[in-house]
């Protein structure tokens, strides 16, 4: 196989994981890209050679540097619109567009790529999915925000959030899209090491269906939570259940939904979305016959962020909803409480059941002050 500038020549699978060997001789070209593309902006013919620097540059490399040059847009258009969800709005593009990187650089090098042709399918239609979903809710109407940003914002104050925004909402979020791709390099790199390492074997074509069922598993998640949500505006409206709904006065009462998947974990499509970017690490590590590597980084911070999130969100939810706490008991946050399963009836049932006696402990504290 021809040898690449930009590529590492790696003699054995393990080698394809070795950041000493596939990221670290690269970084300095990482220094070098804003004095080379400052040259390519003043130069005539600069369409041709930007398409020539892109194929010569380390991928990795190149979209590292996407995702540092996007932070301060992002910065500039937050802090201007004061509206913190300028990453959210992207974040079910950008790991695609990473994705589309890796195999658009691999296919104009000649490399194979029937890996990464693959990923970049389910890529497209999580993003799809994804980005479906966040349109319906209203994300990208103008003046939408994450009502998150705007509960920390109150809490620190504009100071603390702008330094927030500068660290964490801006810069970080931005290199996470882009790290939690980073297996896609390793397959690329895999790819490239001779007769029957060019194609997927059983191995790879699990993986890839995995990615696809969990997909498919957020799409019902989400389903569900929209139908619920749907029915209980429907019925705040005139405290009638719409004729078309498989929902109780009781579940509609409630506030939250707790059937179908949401039966079995608080966040199913909140699971599913963090085991996606974990799988792709897995096949990064069977591809490259590792146990470990250092692209775990971005999965792990993936993980880190959703805990957080989540804990959050359902601090609100709590204070919103008094049954929501008999709820996180009965059902896990991520995964199923194997040892004591929960089926939609049950959970429904005790919930209630809570709902009940927190409404007759409500009643009696009010019969005492009227005494």
């Amino acid at each position: 196989m021809a040898t690449i500038i930009s590529l590492p020549v790696l003699k054995v699978a393990q080698d394809c994981a070795d950041f000493s060997l596939t990221v670290r001789p690269y970084i300095p070209q990482l220094l070098e890209l804003p004095n080379k593309i400052a040259a390519i902006a003043s130069s005539t013919n600069g369409f041709e050679e930007f398409g020539t620097l892109y194929l010569n540059t380390n991928p990795l490399v190149f979209g590292f540097a996407i995702s540092l040059l996007l932070a301060p847009i992002f910065l500039i258009v937050s802090e201007i619109n004061k509206n913190y969800s300028q990453v959210d709005r992207m974040w079910s593009i950008l790991p695609t567009l990473y994705i589309g990187h890796y195999t658009l650089w691999a296919h104009k090098n000649n490399l194979p790529t029937q890996r990464l042709d693959n990923v970049l399918a389910f890529a497209a239609i999580w993003t799809i999915r994804l980005t479906f979903n966040y349109w319906r809710k209203g994300g990208y109407s103008i003046g939408s925000e994450d009502y998150r940003w705007l509960i920390v914002k109150d809490k620190v104050g504009p100071v603390v959030m702008f330094l927030f925004n500068v660290t964490f909402i801006a810069t970080i979020q931005s290199v996470l899209l882009w790290l939690i791709t980073t297996p896609a390099y390793l397959l690329l790199l895999r790819s490239r090491q001779g007769v029957g390492a060019e194609k997927m074997d059983l191995g790879d074509i699990i993986f890839a269906r995995v990615l696809m069922g969990l997909v498919l598993i957020e799409f019902f998640a989400d389903q569900q939570q929209w139908d619920y949500q749907n029915a209980k505006k429907a019925y705040q409206k005139d405290a009638r259940i719409p004729s078309d709904s498989k929902y109780t006065a009781e579940d509609l009462d409630r506030g939250f939904v707790v059937n179908g998947l949401w039966s079995w974990s608080r966040h199913p499509n909140f699971a599913a979305e963090q085991a996606i970017w974990v799988i792709l690490y897995q096949w990064g590590c069977y591809a490259t016959n590792t146990l470990f590597n250092w692209t775990f980084a971005g999965a792990l911070s993936y993980l880190l962020l959703f805990q957080g999130s989540t804990w959050l969100t359902e601090l609100i939810t709590a204070k919103k909803y008094p049954e929501y706490k008999e709820y996180q008991r009965l059902v896990g946050r991520f995964l199923p409480k194997l040892l004591s399963p929960s089926t939609t009836d049950a959970v429904e049932r005790k919930i209630d059941g809570a709902k009940a006696t927190w409404e007759e402990k409500v009643g009696s504290k009010v019969d005492k002050k009227k005494q």
